[in-house]
């Protein structure tokens, strides 16, 4: 499966996509996170730590009922984004219910459709009928805006996690995949 936005690809990852997986989740979470996050945690964010979780994500045989999927958007042979779905993994989720696990992009993507067309990308790939979550922190309005956009609203569940060594709270959206 590709999609075509002005020459950007949005393919299933492989192996070989950890390192850009890694560099673009460092960014964008540079990006997103300043002023939410303790700059100094987002300052020793290590690309390299990342793509090792990511080359074991992506060694793991994807799209099998356990295990996630991962697509990427590219251009020109640039990652510009990436996201991450399968089943949920919440205690009090129902039997095939999705989530999106992450979905960033680098931020010179942001506002250019890229982030809308993975979105499409992840969303037809989860059967019809089925719930899809998503855990938000609190405080990231442009991206409560974007998945409210897609269809996904809170649903009254929050967690609090420790992230820098700050307790910060995580809202669940939610949505019926049509």
């Amino acid at each position: 499966m590709t999609v075509d936005l002005d020459g950007v690809t949005i393919r299933p990852a492989t192996p070989d996509d950890a390192s850009r997986i890694a560099q673009v989740h460092v960014t964008s979470w540079q990006g997103a996170y300043a002023g939410l996050l303790p700059a100094d945690y987002l300052a020793d964010l290590d690309p390299q730590v990342r793509a090792s979780r990511w080359q074991s994500v992506l060694t793991t045989k994807q799209g099998s009922a356990t295990q996630s999927h991962v697509l990427v958007a590219e251009q020109s042979g640039r990652t510009l984004g990436f996201a991450s779905f399968g089943l949920s993994a919440d205690e009090d989720a129902e039997t095939g219910t999705h989530e999106l696990y992450a979905m960033y992009l680098e931020p010179r993507a942001w506002g250019r459709g890229v982030a809308r067309e993975l979105m499409r990308t992840v969303l037809a790939q989860v059967p019809a009928g089925a719930e899809m979550t998503l855990w938000v922190l609190e405080g990231n309005d442009r991206a409560q805006h974007f998945y409210r956009r897609h269809g996904f609203h809170p649903d009254g569940v929050e967690r609090i996690d420790e992230i820098g060594g700050v307790p910060l709270t995580e809202v669940r959206y939610r949505r019926a995949v049509a």
